[in-house]
């Protein structure tokens, strides 16, 4: 999910710079997207040290914080590894093959049963008390 890139991906005074992608469902539309981050680590003027989110080459917030349906504008939305919406969409689009007709099949035969003849006392046995 995560990369660390070389010191060729530093810019902007970044310490650090990891590349994160998400996969977002929204849980009131039902809208899928997917989203590469760069995530920049830097240090303010105090030495404290603070991230900024960029996608598509521009600062956003940060997606695990109050993430919105780019449909919808809902804010139920499930945030998942990378390549879950891919994945679905993939398979939503592949042909599915027809069910072949299959050899029948024998099954067992149910063991024979005698059947049972049911007399007024099976049926009164358990109200019978056993003395003590």
């Amino acid at each position: 999910m995560s990369e660390i890139a070389g010191q060729t991906g530093l810019r902007n005074g970044a310490t650090a710079v990891v590349n994160e992608s998400y996969s977002f469902a929204c849980m009131r539309c039902g809208h899928g997207w997917e989203q590469s981050y760069e995530i920049e680590h830097h240090k303010d003027a105090e030495d404290r040290e603070f991230v900024l989110y960029v996608a598509d080459g521009r600062v956003v917030p940060s997606p695990l914080s109050r993430p919105t349906c780019q449909n919808c504008d809902n804010h139920v939305v499930r945030i998942m590894r990378a390549g879950q919406v891919s994945s679905v969409r993939e398979a939503a689009h592949q042909p599915r093959p027809l069910p072949s007709q299959a050899e029948p099949v024998d099954l067992p035969e149910p063991a024979a049963r005698e059947p049972h003849h049911w007399h007024l006392s099976d049926l009164l046995h358990v109200f019978h008390r056993k003395a003590s």
